[in-house]
């Protein structure tokens, strides 16, 4: 899971003011100030560890919307040519975007069972309602959270209410020009969990 995330936890629209302005939020757009590259470095070296992507319907959208015609970006060949997994109960196929593929049933089900499959890893961008979902049946091996030094106060947030018990151990940490943290997290010890 690779999410950009604000001090107070708000995943909702890092990338342009228009992005998601579900329950009226306004500050969409916040990340684009602090990108740095740092941040493209290390989203460089992420990519070939990477086997698929996993989206949720709406990120997904908004990523089609954006990438695939985009000629200024070194992330667009990757994104276009990348396997691309897509949980939703609303899409049907064949999907518009090359290389996508609809998951079939409950997604953390699904999910789990591409886990099973030989590959590398499997990587989430975005879709904070997937992750829930995926954060409830334990199935997320590594959080890339990219912590930004800015508090918005509203918005939707990774680990909101709701959200199980879980401890975790750091693994690697990056510090960004913009003063980004980049920090890397696995499941500690899951005999310890409350």
């Amino acid at each position: 899971m690779n999410i950009s995330l604000t001090l107070d936890g708000v995943m909702q629209a890092p990338a342009r003011p228009d992005e998601d302005t579900r329950g009226g939020f306004q500050h969409g757009g916040w990340a684009t100030p602090y990108f740095d590259s740092v941040m493209d470095n290390a989203a460089t070296e992420a990519f070939p560890r990477s086997g698929a992507l996993l989206f949720g319907r709406r990120t997904y959208e908004d990523f089609y919307a954006v990438w695939p015609n985009r000629t200024d970006n070194p992330f667009t060949d990757v994104l276009n040519n990348s396997q691309k997994y897509v949980a939703s109960t609303t899409l049907k196929e064949p999907l518009a975007w090359d290389n996508s593929t609809l998951l079939a049933g409950d997604a953390a089900e699904a999910v789990a069972g591409l886990k099973e499959q030989p590959g590398k890893d499997i990587v989430v961008l975005g879709s904070g309602e997937l992750i829930k979902s995926l954060l409830r049946r334990d199935l997320v091996d590594e959080y890339v959270l990219l912590i930004h030094p800015l508090v918005l106060g509203s918005g939707r947030r990774l680990f909101a209410d709701g959200v199980p018990y879980a401890a975790f151990r750091l693994v690697d940490t990056k510090t960004t020009t913009t003063g980004v943290v980049i920090a890397t997290y696995q499941p500690a010890d899951r005999s310890r969990q409350q």
